[in-house]
């Protein structure tokens, strides 16, 4: 047994779990297995253990039947750089009104009409130190991640936004019968009170960048220069390209829509066949070009986000409006002009994700640092990931586009 995590998750703790998953009085537990539930630098903002119950329980026929159960338990941070600005972003608080209100309603509503649960299944929670939840385990169901270093192929793709084209329109749906279970998601990522320590690992993530685009000879001098220039106003544009637009077509986003964020079933040959989403700490009410950009600049192979961009983007379009359809929407889904148009205008969310974000996605996991590590740092942020070949040959030919659409400007 795993002697590395939080001392309370004993056998007082894990039989008032199971009593409260199993609806049972009486269970004994005979061994419990504790493990990180994903690698280093996998999951930023919280710790996540796999906990593996053995327990004794009474069957219907009044026999005593040996059984298992396997359960993620998600934490809020404590005690290490990560719990203040966690806090004061209030993730945990989203995500628990997120497990607890508003996912429940918004997988009623799909269900209704024949579709699957949107998420896992919150099994506990509690808002009291130590914050956290309790979530079923979707590796019992077959669900597994996807590798965010090879990114994800076109079949793979094309499920993740047919799912999210599903998540949008039963936001939609409920925000016609209630609309402050959708529209209380103000903050996201980019708001103008997030953490002036998550602000910084932008800037300073820019600021990285730039200097490493110097030894780049594949780009003209200028883009170095703009890129340092953008470093000092990144987050400032950042909410500008996030920010609400009451004449826009808005949806509850899941706001962190990349690769490690699903999880996929696959058939007998390996054919992605299911997804489901996990982890709702940054959701946001807005503009569904923010869900998409953000999944374009981080999650596809580069052949996928090079060749089939907009063939992602039917797909999401198609899933949303015909799910809208088929939910009885009174609110007119956009058309797909409309949807290019808001993701054009917003493009500098996209730009800036592969700055900071995308780099450290294509890490290996021998290189991977979290974001403590990343806090801790006294000389700054320094990113292997902007040092990566695959990285350098995936930014040598989107930062010319960038320049060209004037993403780069102050």
């Amino acid at each position: 047994m795993e002697a590395n995590y939080p001392s309370w998750i004993d056998t007082p703790y894990l039989k008032k779990i199971l009593h409260d998953c199993e609806h049972e009085d009486s269970v004994e537990i005979t061994n419990r297995i504790v493990k990180p539930a994903v690698p280093k630098g996998d999951n930023f903002l919280s710790d996540m253990y796999r906990v593996t119950v053995e327990f004794l329980s009474v069957n219907n026929d009044g026999q005593t039947v040996q059984r298992e159960r396997s359960v993620i338990l998600k934490i809020a941070p404590v005690g290490d750089d990560r719990e203040k600005p966690v806090e004061d972003a209030e993730l945990f608080g989203i995500e628990l009104s997120m497990m607890l209100h508003t996912l429940p309603r918004m997988n009623r509503i799909l269900s209704g009409i024949g579709l699957p649960s949107l998420s896992p299944r919150c099994l506990y929670t509690q808002s009291a130190s130590p914050v956290h939840l309790v979530l079923e385990d979707l590796t019992s169901r077959g669900f597994r991640m996807a590798s965010r270093r090879d990114g994800l192929d076109l079949d793979h793709c094309l499920l993740a936004v047919q799912n999210l084209g599903r998540f949008h329109a039963a936001s939609v749906a409920l925000k016609e019968k209630n609309p402050d279970v959708v529209t209380k998601y103000t903050k996201g990522f980019y708001h103008t009170k997030q953490s002036q320590v998550l602000q910084d690992i932008y800037k300073q993530g820019v600021k990285a960048f730039a200097t490493e685009t110097t030894k780049w000879e594949e780009l003209p001098s200028r883009i170095p220069e703009k890129l340092l220039q953008l470093s000092d106003v990144v987050f400032e544009k950042g909410c500008q390209a996030a920010a609400f637009r009451t004449d826009d077509f808005n949806v509850l986003n899941h706001g962190d829509f990349w690769v490690n964020n699903m999880l996929f079933r696959y058939d007998e040959s390996q054919k992605p066949i299911d997804q489901i989403l996990v982890d709702f700490q940054l959701c946001r009410y807005g503009s569904p070009a923010l869900d998409l950009l953000f999944f374009i600049a981080t999650s596809p192979s580069d052949d996928v986000r090079l060749q089939h961009r907009e063939t992602i983007f039917r797909a999401y379009h198609d899933s949303l409006t015909s799910t809208m359809m088929t939910l009885n929407c009174k609110t007119d889904a956009p058309s797909f002009d409309d949807l290019q148009a808001a993701l054009k205008s917003r493009m500098f969310y996209e730009a800036v994700a592969t700055f900071v974000e995308l780099p450290v996605m294509l890490l290996d996991k021998s290189q991977v640092v979290d974001l403590g590590e990343i806090i801790g740092q006294e000389d700054g942020h320094h990113n292997l990931g902007h040092q990566g070949k695959e990285y350098r040959k995936i930014m040598t030919r989107l930062l010319p586009l960038y320049d060209n659409l004037a993403l780069l400007d102050v």
